[in-house]
């Protein structure tokens, strides 16, 4: 005779404790509402992530507001231009000047999950980490419950809502029937060779992309000691095929003379290839539960999107149960997915087409490369194409284009 799953209620069940699950329980919080966040990883394997770093401002305003923001206040590092190498010239490109005084932030997504976590532990709110075999059941009406194995026990939440911050590969989009959603997906023909070293980042105040007849690169800092940097490489390239020496003296190839010369060199504490894709699922709710962050889109890393579409997901999400809760509206839970699908289509397009501009794609060679040269050189003389980077790189407003029919 089989035992009984131990039961408990919360009003909001979170799977998945990565930053939009955490920030997500956190803004929960400060509103009054229970949640109870369950993730089938240890905390140690969470924090052990080696993600992107540049959070716009609207992803620090949502750390303030939950309560989370002193730490990347004093240590994150403003960041007030990006800054373009092609045919072997820099060209900053002044972001706060054309955005009326925006900026973003470097700071860790290693750091906004520590954060995260330590507030949530010392609120004494649950988190239920390395719960193993997660289920998700009657999400398709008003009586939704998760299940999950914990200490030799399965155990059993019942709740109001159920919100999939789990990830890519998580079983909360894998529990949605197949004819329920529909998946637009672009992979594309190369990945990031990525390394952490403990030494100066080349450029303190802004991010370098660097487009090159080599392929792609990009400099960037995790704190005025600590560098993250990648080169463009091929898909099936193995990690072991790049020795640091290697990978040194391929960003100084992709880079211009100047900048080339001032990279301090350092062994790499980290060192990962990562693959690039597009992917979104449509919609993102699915009767009683939501999808937010990676478990709904994917965007490549190369207009640090990913974290902070999280995070606009979560406000929109956090948002919607505040009204459901406090206002009795269902206004923002049935508009969450139309809501949050325009800014996410949005960035797709941005992070798509920085992507294509600059990286070597098979066929780029000579006359594609001439032609991506062209249109970076109109970009950084064109006040008006300046501008629009600008703009996308530091996050379109919530509500940008609310009113035209999304």
């Amino acid at each position: 005779m089989s035992t009984p799953p131990q039961s408990q209620r919360t009003q909001v069940a979170i799977i998945g404790a990565g930053p939009a699950g955490l920030l997500l329980g956190q803004l929960l919080y400060t509103a009054g509402i229970d949640a109870v966040i369950i993730e089938r990883q240890s905390p140690e394997y969470v924090l052990g992530r080696i993600r992107a770093g540049i959070l716009e401002q609207i992803t620090v305003d949502l750390l303030q507001e939950a309560g989370v923001g002193q730490r990347v206040a004093h240590e994150g590092t403003v960041h007030h231009s990006i800054e373009l190498v092609f045919a072997n010239t820099r060209h900053p490109i002044d972001v706060t000047g054309l955005t009326q005084g925006k900026v973003v932030t470097a700071y860790g997504q290693t750091e906004v999950t520590r954060d995260l976590m330590e507030a949530r532990q010392a609120a004494g709110l649950l988190s239920v980490y390395e719960a193993a075999n997660v289920q998700l059941h009657g999400f398709e009406g008003d009586r939704p419950r998760v299940t999950y194995e914990k200490d030799g026990r399965t155990h059993a939440l019942d709740c109001d809502f159920i919100a999939g911050c789990d990830g890519f590969h998580g079983i909360c989009r894998a529990s949605v029937p197949p004819g329920a959603i529909r998946e637009y997906e672009k992979v594309y023909p190369f990945g990031w060779l990525g390394i952490l070293a403990d030494v100066p980042p080349v450029s303190p105040h802004a991010v370098v992309y660097a487009n090159s007849e080599r392929g792609f690169a990009l400099c960037s800092m995790r704190s005025l000691t600590r560098s993250r940097y990648y080169v463009q490489c091929p898909i099936d390239d193995k990690v072991s095929d790049w020795s640091d020496e290697r990978f040194w003296d391929e960003l100084r190839r992709r880079l211009d003379p100047d900048l080339a010369e001032r990279i301090a060199v350092g062994p790499s504490i980290e060192k990962s290839i990562a693959p690039l894709r597009s992917f979104v699922a449509e919609p993102m709710r699915f009767g009683s539960m939501f999808l937010a962050g990676d478990a709904a889109h994917i965007v490549p890393p190369t207009g640090a999107k990913g974290l902070n579409l999280a995070a606009s997901d979560v406000k929109y999400l956090s948002n919607a149960f505040i009204e459901h809760y406090h206002e009795k509206s269902e206004a923002g839970i049935d508009h969450y997915s139309q809501q949050a699908l325009a800014r996410v289509w949005r960035a797709e397009r941005f992070s798509w087409w920085l992507t294509s501009l600059m990286h070597r794609f098979p066929d780029t060679a000579g006359f594609g490369q001439k032609i991506q040269e062209a249109e970076l050189d109109y970009l950084v003389r064109s006040e008006s194409m300046s501008r629009s980077l600008a703009e996308n790189y530091v996050g379109l407003p919530l509500d940008f284009g609310m009113g035209a029919g999304t």
